[in-house]
C-alpha cells in the first residue's frame, strides 16, 4: 500500500485551472484540534506562501511561451524548434509528477515545495546564458523536473494542514497564483523582451521567481498533521494502473490531453501569426494578448453552474462548440476577428479542462492522489504535444493547417467527452 493518505497529491493546481474544489477532493481529514483556521496568522501564512509558490512556479513554466519569435529571430530557429523550450518543459514535468508525490510521503511536502521552486528559480538563471537550442531546451526540461514538485505537491499540503471550512478560498487564492503567474510571465517578457532581448526577458523572470521562492520558504508554516511514510513504488504502479484500466478515467484524462493540445497549439503558434506580415504586431502587443487569459480564469469560475445545469455531457458539449468557433474564427484576416476567436477558443478550454479535472476527483473512489496526478500527466503531455505539431504545421503550412489540425484534436475529443458515463471500474488499489 502507499502512503498517501489525506487527499491529492495534485488536484486543480493547474495553470488558472480554478475548478471548484469538491468536497470529494479532499476524502479524509486529520483531527481538527491543531488544523490552520480562516482568520488565523497561520492561516494567511500558509495562503501568502502557496500564493507565491504558485506563482513562480507557472511563470518559469511558460516564460518562454510569448518569447517564440524573438527566440527564432535570435538563435535562428524553426517554429517547431522553438516550440521545444515550452514542451520539453511541460514533458518533463508531466514525468516528473508522480515520483514527486510519492517523494513527498517521505520527505514531507513543505520540503518537495521548497526544494522543488528554488531549483526551478535558480536554474531560471542559467536559461538566458544558454548558447544555443540545445542547451537551451535541456536546462527547460530539467526545469520542468524541479517544478513538478509544486503541483504534485501543493494540494495534499493544503487538504491536510487546512481545516475543511478554510480550503476552498485557500484553493482559491492557489489557483490565482497559478493564474497570475503564468499570465503575468508571458505579458511580463513580451515587454521586456522588445526593450532588451529574449535573454533579459527570461532572466528577470527567474529574478522575480525566486522573490517568491524566498517568501514562500518564510511564510510557509510548520507542517503539524504531516506524518511521514515509506514509499513503496510496487503499490503506487498497481494504483495507478487501475486508474488507467478505469473506462471512466481512461475517457477524462484522453479529454484533458486532447483540449490541452489545442490550447497548446493555438498559445505557441499565435506570436508567430501576430508578428508576421500582415500585422507586425510587436513583442510588446503580443505579449499582452495574453491578458486573454482572464477570460479563462472567468468560464474556470462559471463551470460549476454549467454543470449543474448542462449535465457534464452537455457542458462538455459547449466547452467543444466554443473551441471549435474560435477555431473558425482565427482562419479569418480581420485582427478583431482573430482576438475573438482567442477569447472564444480560451472560455472553451478552460471551461473543458475545469469539468475534467474536477470529475476526476469525483470518479476516483480509491487513490485519489495518483487519479490527479495521472490527469495532470495526461494535461501536461498534451500541452507539450500539442505545442510542437502546431507550431511544425505552421510551420509548414501555415496558421490554416495549425487550426486543422486543432479542430481534429477537437473532433477526437468529442467521442470521449460526450458519451454516456458508464464502462468497466476495475478495483482500484487504495491507496
Amino acid at each position: 500500500m502507499t502512503s498517501v493518505r489525506r487527499g491529492p497529491a495534485a488536484g486543480p493546481a493547474q495553470e488558472a485551472a480554478g475548478s471548484p474544489a469538491a468536497p470529494e477532493a479532499f476524502p479524509e481529514a486529520p483531527p481538527a484540534g491543531d488544523l490552520l483556521r480562516a482568520g488565523t496568522r497561520e492561516y494567511r501564512r500558509a495562503n501568502l506562501a502557496l500564493f507565491a509558490a504558485g506563482l513562480a512556479t507557472f511563470a518559469l513554466l511558460y516564460s518562454t511561451q510569448a518569447l517564440l519569435p524573438a527566440l527564432s529571430a535570435d538563435l535562428r530557429l524553426s517554429p517547431a524548434q522553438a516550440s521545444l523550450t515550452v514542451s520539453a518543459t511541460t514533458a518533463a514535468l508531466a514525468v516528473a509528477l508522480l515520483p514527486a508525490s510519492a517523494l513527498s510521503e517521505k520527505y514531507g511536502r513543505t520540503a518537495v515545495m521548497t526544494v522543488s521552486v528554488f531549483a526551478a528559480s535558480l536554474l531560471a538563471l542559467a536559461v538566458p546564458f544558454a548558447p544555443d537550442l540545445t542547451s537551451l531546451v535541456v536546462l527547460r526540461a530539467v526545469q520542468g523536473v524541479a517544478l513538478a514538485g509544486l503541483p504534485a505537491t501543493a494540494m495534499a499540503y493544503l487538504s491536510e494542514e487546512l481545516h475543511p471550512s478554510a480550503i476552498p478560498s485557500a484553493v482559491g487564492l492557489y489557483v490565482a497564483g497559478n493564474s497570475i503567474g503564468g499570465m503575468s510571465s508571458r505579458v511580463a517578457g513580451g515587454v521586456l523582451a522588445q526593450a532588451y532581448g529574449w535573454r533579459v526577458a527570461v532572466g528577470v523572470v527567474g529574478l522575480s521567481a525566486l522573490a517568491c521562492a524566498v517568501t514562500f520558504r518564510a511564510l510557509v508554516p510548520r507542517a503539524r498533521a504531516f506524518t511521514p511514510g515509506p514509499v513503496h513504488p510496487a503499490a503506487l504502479w498497481r494504483t495507478a494502473t487501475g486508474h488507467v484500466r478505469d473506462v471512466r478515467l481512461r475517457r477524462l484524462y484522453v479529454v484533458g490531453l486532447l483540449f490541452m493540445s489545442v490550447f497548446g497549439a493555438v498559445y505557441t503558434v499565435l506570436g508567430y501569426r501576430l508578428t508576421a506580415a500582415p500585422y507586425h504586431l510587436s513583442q510588446t502587443a503580443v505579449g499582452a494578448i495574453f491578458l486573454v487569459y482572464l477570460v479563462g480564469t472567468a468560464t474556470s469560475a462559471s463551470s460549476g453552474a454549467l454543470l449543474a445545469r448542462a449535465g457534464r455531457r452537455g457542458a462538455f458539449a459547449v466547452a467543444l462548440l466554443l473551441c471549435a468557433a474560435g477555431l473558425l474564427l482565427t482562419l479569418a484576416a480581420p485582427l478583431p476577428l482573430i482576438l475573438l476567436g482567442l477569447v472564444l477558443v480560451t472560455a472553451g478550454f478552460f471551461t473543458g479542462h475545469s469539468i475534467a479535472s474536477g470529475a476526476v476527483g469525483r470518479t476516483a473512489t480509491t487513490g485519489r492522489a495518483q487519479a490527479s496526478a495521472l490527469y495532470l500527466t495526461a494535461y501536461y503531455v498534451g500541452n507539450s504535444l500539442g505545442g510542437t505539431i502546431g507550431a511544425a504545421g505552421y510551420h509548414a503550412h501555415g496558421w490554416t493547417l495549425t487550426a486543422v489540425l486543432s479542430l481534429a484534436a477537437l473532433a477526437l475529443a468529442a467521442w470521449p467527452a460526450l458519451r454516456r458515463a458508464g464502462g468497466s471500474r476495475p478495483g482500484a488499489t487504495r491507496s
